[in-house]
């Protein structure tokens, strides 16, 4: 199969089970582009992943990355199309379907569990990330410093973000 198909079929397949957005599937996509197809480790992995997290844009920016990595730039086409076309379609047909049921009982109790279910898979996406980045002790340091700064003060992201990359550009 071309590496353009693959993209296109995983992407898609993906883009379907992205409950909460593109972050919530990072564990499959991780687990298909690293344990299952080899197109990379699990520190490419992380790396591409910070590199689309630095960059402005929407959060689904890492899909484009693997893409282009595995098939060249119409791969890093394709499998934003691919994450985007799927989900999107989805949305406007079931859109039609949530508003014409907005009493319904079922679609209450759908509107409250989607919080702890997206929730449950960012937080299954963090884990992955945090495995793959902290092979080192600093670094380790660093994820959770950061963790604890975000829920304790309010120091802008942004800040940790460029502290961790003084810090990673100092000790590597």
């Amino acid at each position: 199969m071309s590496p353009l198909l693959q993209v296109t079929i995983l992407f898609g397949k993906l883009s379907l089970l992205a409950v909460g957005g593109v972050n919530a599937t990072l564990p499959a996509v991780a687990r298909e582009v690293v344990e299952q197809r080899h197109w990379m480790t699990a520190h490419q992995f992380s790396q591409l992943f910070a590199i689309a997290q630095a960059v402005p844009g929407p959060n689904m920016l890492v899909v484009a990355l693997i893409g282009q990595r595995e098939a060249g730039l119409a791969g890093g086409l394709i499998a934003t199309a691919a994450t985007v076309l799927p989900a999107g379609v989805l949305v406007l047909l079931v859109s039609h379907f949530w508003h014409r049921f907005q009493g319904a009982r079922w679609r209450q109790i759908i509107q409250r569990a989607m919080l702890p279910i997206s929730g449950g898979l960012m937080l299954s996406a963090a884990y992955v990330l945090v495995r793959a980045a902290d092979n080192w002790w600093l670094m380790a340091s660093l994820t959770a410093t950061s963790a604890f700064l975000c829920l304790r003060t309010s120091i802008h992201p942004l800040w940790l973000l460029v502290a961790g990359a003084l810090a990673g550009y100092l000790f590597n």
